[in-house]
C-alpha cells in the first residue's frame, strides 16, 4: 500500500547485493539456513537485513512486489514458495480464504507484547481471532497541500477537491479503490459499498472533478507537491515528515468525512519451507530497537509501543503520525469484496478513464 519512492542508485545496490541469493532460489528449500520474503518494495530498513544475517546466521532472500494484486496470482499458484510476505490487510483476507497461510505459533513470537492493542484490534477485521498475521505498518489518506498558496485550515474536506480554484494543481491516487474510496466518503457512503446506485454517485464525484486534475500518478504525487509543480496532493500520511523536511509549505489534513486506512501485515504462507526462520524474522522485526530503526527509515507509522513512545515526544509531527482518534474513527480499511464486487468497480473506473 505504501508508496515511498525510492532513488535507482539503492534499486540497484539491492540488486546486486541479492542476485546471488535469488539466482539459488532453488536450493533454499534444502538450506535450512535460509528465509525466503516476499514483500511490498522498500518496505524496510536494507541494513536490517544485514543486521539480522550476522545475528542468526540465516541468509535472506528478498523478492518484492509492486502491488497487492501482483503478488496473489504468485502465492495461488504456489510455483515459488515464501517463507514470510508482507501484505495489505484485505489481501491477507483474500488469502485466508483460500487457506494460503499458516497459523502464527506465539509462544515463538515473545516480541508481539509490543504491538499496540489497537493495531490488533484492526488486525483482526481480516484475521478474526488474530492466528494468522501481525500488523508491520499501518497508514490513512489524507490531503497534503502548499500553505503558502492555500490557507492553512482552507481544506477539510474532500468535497474541497471540488473547487475550481484549484484547477490544474490536484495530483489523485491512479488506483481503483483508492480514487473510489474518496468519492465515496465525499458523498458520505461506505468505502466498501456494495451498492451501484452509490457506485454511481461516486463515478459522477471523479467525473466532476478530473478537469480539475493535474495528474493521476501513485508515485509522483509526493514530489510534485514538494517541487510546487503542483499545490494539492493526495497522500499516505507517512509521506508528510520527508514531504515537510524538503518543503516546510506543507501540511497534511484527514478530512473531516474520514478516510481510508490500511494495515500492512507480516504473515507465513502455508507452504512455507523455512517456518522457523520466518517466525524469528517476525520477531526480530517487532523489537523496539528494531521498530524504531525502521520508523526513521520509512517515516511511516508502525504500531510498535516503542515507536509510539518517541512520536509522542514529537509535538510538531505526532498528528501526522498518529491522527487524533475523533477523526481515525471515522476511517474504514478496505475489504476482500469478492470477484462479483470487484467487478462492478472495475466496470466503473473503466466508464470513469475512456471518458
Amino acid at each position: 500500500m505504501k508508496k515511498k519512492i525510492v532513488s535507482m542508485l539503492l534499486i540497484i545496490a539491492l540488486c546486486l547485493g541479492l542476485t546471488a541469493c535469488v539466482g539459488n532460489r532453488d536450493k533454499g528449500a534444502k538450506n535450512p539456513k535460509v528465509l525466503k520474503i516476499y514483500s511490498l518494495g522498500d518496505y524496510f530498513d536494507p541494513a536490517l537485513i544485514d543486521e539480522f544475517e550476522k545475528e542468526t546466521g540465516i541468509k535472506v532472500v528478498l523478492d518484492n512486489f509492486d502491488t497487492n494484486e501482483e503478488m496473489y496470482p504468485v502465492m495461488t499458484k504456489g510455483t515459488v514458495k515464501y517463507d514470510v510476505i508482507c501484505a495489505s490487510d484485505y489481501m491477507i483476507q483474500k488469502l485466508l480464504k483460500k487457506k494460503l497461510l499458516a497459523k502464527l505459533d506465539y509462544a515463538k513470537l515473545p516480541n508481539y507484547e509490543n504491538i499496540d492493542q489497537r493495531y490488533m484490534k484492526l488486525a483482526s477485521k481480516f484475521d478474526k481471532n488474530n492466528e494468522y498475521a501481525i500488523p508491520h505498518t499501518w497508514g490513512v489518506l489524507g490531503i497534503m497541500y502548499n500553505t503558502k498558496k492555500i490557507a492553512k485550515g482552507e481544506i477539510n474536506s474532500w468535497n474541497d477537491l471540488l473547487n475550481k480554484k484549484y484547477d490544474q494543481q490536484i495530483v489523485m491516487p491512479d488506483s481503483v479503490r483508492d480514487n473510489f474510496a474518496i468519492a465515496l466518503k465525499a458523498k458520505g457512503y461506505s468505502i466498501n459499498t456494495k451498492k451501484e446506485t452509490e457506485l454511481k454517485k461516486a463515478t459522477e464525484f471523479l467525473q466532476n472533478q478530473r478537469p480539475l486534475v493535474y495528474k493521476y500518478s501513485n508515485d509522483a504525487a509526493r514530489d510534485l507537491a514538494i517541487g510546487g509543480s503542483t499545490d494539492i496532493a493526495v497522500v499516505w500520511n507517512g509521506e508528510v515528515l520527508y514531504s515537510r523536511d524538503e518543503n516546510s509549505n506543507l501540511d497534511f489534513v484527514v478530512p473531516k468525512e474520514g478516510s481510508e486506512e490500511f494495515l500492512d501485515m507480516w504473515a507465513i504462507p502455508a507452504n512455507a519451507e523455512h517456518k522457523k526462520n520466518a517466525e524469528k524474522w517476525i520477531d526480530f522485526m517487532m523489537r523496539k530497537k528494531t521498530a524504531l530503526k525502521n520508523y526513521k527509515y520509512l517515516t511511516y507509522t508502525i504500531p510498535n509501543k516503542a515507536v509510539i513512545d518517541e512520536v509522542s515526544k514529537d509535538t510538531d509531527n505526532e498528528k501526522y503520525i498518529f491522527p487524533d482518534e475523533s477523526i481515525i474513527s471515522k476511517c474504514e480499511s478496505l475489504m476482500d469484496l469478492g470477484t462479483k464486487y470487484d467487478d462492478m468497480y472495475n466496470k466503473y473506473w473503466k466508464k470513469f478513464k475512456s471518458n
